[in-house]
């Protein structure tokens, strides 16, 4: 998912890191075809909006952190993809700010997860137990704080989705 203000490497690291274990990236915005631009600078184009997509089509949602998810939270569509890939058990992740899609969402009660500092208040009064790691993963959500954890971010995202699906990569 990408909206204006994500933190730069939190989209590009995740985004490439995916296609170079095989698997086809998609971008998701609140508007298709709409060029979405990061707090540092770079710019990519989503391809497909919320409303346009199945969830049955992917294995994954990763919400990167920065300003956008602040944001993003207030689009029903995008909000109500996070739902159902969480009903469908989707492998969900989310990193910094990511966590308030989730916590829009309402899919962390009774759940462990961590985000950035100054969301951890909202992420506990949303029901979820906040861990202060560099990775928490609980079922099929992964979180992470900052981008200093993407290492560690992008891995458990690959071993939950080779879990899932370990012979067939792809969206």
């Amino acid at each position: 998912m990408i909206g204006d203000g994500f933190e730069d490497s939190e989209f590009v690291y995740p985004y490439y890191r995916l296609q170079e274990e095989g698997y086809s990236v998609d971008i998701i915005g609140s508007k298709a075809n709409e060029t979405y631009s990061g707090k540092h600078g770079v710019s990519f184009k989503s391809g497909l909006s919320a409303g346009e997509v199945s969830v049955d089509q992917y294995q994954a949602v990763i919400i990167p952190g920065g300003r956008a998810p602040d944001k993003m939270r207030l689009d029903k569509t995008l909000v109500q993809l996070i739902k159902e890939a969480h009903s469908k058990e989707r492998v969900i992740a989310a990193i910094c700010h990511g966590p308030q899609m989730l916590i829009e969402a309402d899919i962390l009660h009774g759940r462990k997860a961590t985000c950035w500092k100054s969301v951890a208040t909202d992420l506990k009064n949303a029901g979820a137990t906040y861990i202060d790691a560099p990775v928490v993963v609980d079922g099929n959500i992964v979180t992470s704080r900052h981008p200093g954890d993407l290492p560690q971010f992008c891995k458990e995202i690959i071993n939950l989705l080779k879990e899932k699906r370990p012979s067939s990569p792809d969206k």
